[in-house]
């Protein structure tokens, strides 16, 4: 499904959203939501750019591509909730940005983590608009997949007598068998709650419009339909494969480090726990670049089998969309890649926020109908 693409391709990632998509090139970046009217609401820039640097090397690249996705679909999916909230209000109805609430900051991270296309080949960093926030939204997300899962296999661990050293290889498993206990059981909980179900429709059709792409079709309903809602660049699996990864990673941690014999489970659970958090850069570079092999060289074949796992955790975070949903994703890409190719252009100008009345309008605005990649 993942391909090496021409410089005349650039590399696509999207992320769903309330009522949208966001799709971002290197250059540029879009969202567009559906209003309740049925109009689409697009909020389109090129990005300014600066040489990567450093930024772009192996490893370094992972942590790099996490941030600048983090912060691009936490404002992604502020802008969608605030047009959400003002076409609920203007109904009468209950704040959209009750939903944002209900998820809360580690839900937060851990919802734009799943949602989003997280490996690849990342844009060069934004030079504009800088915030801590997808910085917060990280350690955040870290913070409980990391301090959570260790305290609860430290409980079992002493609820069931077993004896484990806080540094061995079955701690270490138990910890990371809970990391995905974690993971799969909050997006089971939040699948339950129609807003999110419906944001999953839209990661369906934020994967199939991507792999139509991908594939070097015309950017149409009819093609993307006939796409799956799989993808291997997914977040969701990034998610699956950081706790399949912690478990290597913490165990040779713990192999390596001095043995912690306090005479306290607690003392020797916030030590480790400490000696931890320099390596969680570690985990998060070495597991985007295993994804990002896995996802060019693995997603055909009979070595799909590996990224199966995440495939199963998809079939929650993703579901079929409407053909609706579908326009959305498609007028997303096609707003992208316009603003991609005229990036270069300094008349091409800042942020816009534009309402369209339909799909067809959008098409028609701006020659977006051939907004299309080369064959």
């Amino acid at each position: 499904m993942s391909q090496t693409l021409s410089s005349s391709r650039p590399y696509i990632g999207g992320q769903a959203v309330l009522e949208g998509v966001m799709m971002r090139a290197p250059k540029s970046f879009a969202v567009v939501v559906r209003r309740r009217d049925g109009s689409l609401q697009v909020r389109e820039r090129a990005m300014a750019v600066r040489a990567r640097g450093f930024a772009g090397w192996p490893l370094v690249r992972g942590i790099a591509t996490l941030v600048e996705s983090l912060r691009l679909g936490g404002e992604a999916l502020r802008f969608s909730a605030d047009w959400l909230e003002r076409d609920l209000a203007a109904e009468g109805a209950a704040a959209g940005g009750a939903v944002l609430g209900v998820l809360g900051a580690f839900g937060l991270s851990l919802f734009t983590w799943a949602t989003a296309d997280v490996a690849g080949d990342p844009p060069p960093p934004h030079a504009e608009k800088r915030s801590r926030g997808g910085w917060v939204m990280l350690l955040v997300a870290l913070g409980f997949l990391v301090a959570l899962p260790q305290g609860a296999a430290a409980g079992i661990n002493r609820l069931l007598h077993l004896g484990l050293e806080v540094q061995s290889a079955p701690f270490q498993a138990m910890t990371g068998a809970l990391k995905l206990v974690i993971v799969v059981g909050y997006l089971l909980a939040i699948r339950r709650v129609p807003e999110i179900r419906r944001v999953f429709q839209y990661h369906g059709a934020e994967h199939k419009t991507i792999s139509t792409y991908e594939a070097g079709e015309a950017l149409t309903v009819a093609n993307a339909r006939l796409k799956t809602t799989m993808h291997p660049r997914c977040g969701t699996t990034f998610l699956v494969m950081v706790a399949l990864v912690s478990i290597v990673v913490f165990t040779a941690v713990g192999a390596s480090l001095p043995r912690i014999h306090t005479g306290s489970a607690l003392a020797d659970n916030a030590i480790f726990l400490l000696e931890k958090l320099p390596f969680l850069p570690v985990l998060v570079a070495v597991t985007f670049e295993l994804q990002r092999v896995l996802a060019r060289y693995c997603a055909t074949g009979p070595m799909r089998a590996l990224l199966a796992p995440g495939f199963v955790v998809q079939k929650i975070t993703t579901a079929e969309p409407d053909d609706s949903q579908l326009e959305v994703a498609l007028a997303s890409l096609r707003v992208t890649l316009f603003r991609q190719g005229r990036a270069d252009d300094a008349s091409s100008g800042g942020e816009d926020d534009v309402t369209f009345a339909t799909y067809d309008s959008l098409l028609a605005a701006a020659s977006l109908r051939h907004a299309e990649p080369s064959a």
